[in-house]
């Protein structure tokens, strides 16, 4: 096994994290950035009302997006899982 087939391994992984990841991370971002517009807006200062939204805009994030980040870390595990014997090498 050579050092560039590991570095690739490493950049598909991190890859992969990165697509699971990132539709969650915005999500949150989103519905913190207008819970906290809002906030202002009204002059409503109570720390505890923006968890309420970001959890259900995850939610439905992984609910509308679950079968597609399975088949990503199916596609991604697959592949790992074909090349272990390029790996033993």
């Amino acid at each position: 096994m050579t050092s560039e087939y590991v570095i690739s391994i490493f950049h598909d992984a991190i890859k992969v994290t990165f697509m699971l990841a990132s539709p969650l991370l915005l999500s949150a971002l989103v519905s913190g950035l207008i819970i906290s517009i809002l906030q202002a807006a009204t002059q409503i200062n109570e720390q505890t009302l923006s968890f309420i939204p970001k959890i259900i805009s995850v939610v439905g994030v992984m609910l509308i997006l679950g079968p597609w980040m399975l088949g990503v870390i199916m596609d991604y595990m697959y592949h790992l899982f074909r090349n272990i014997p390029l790996i033993m090498q």
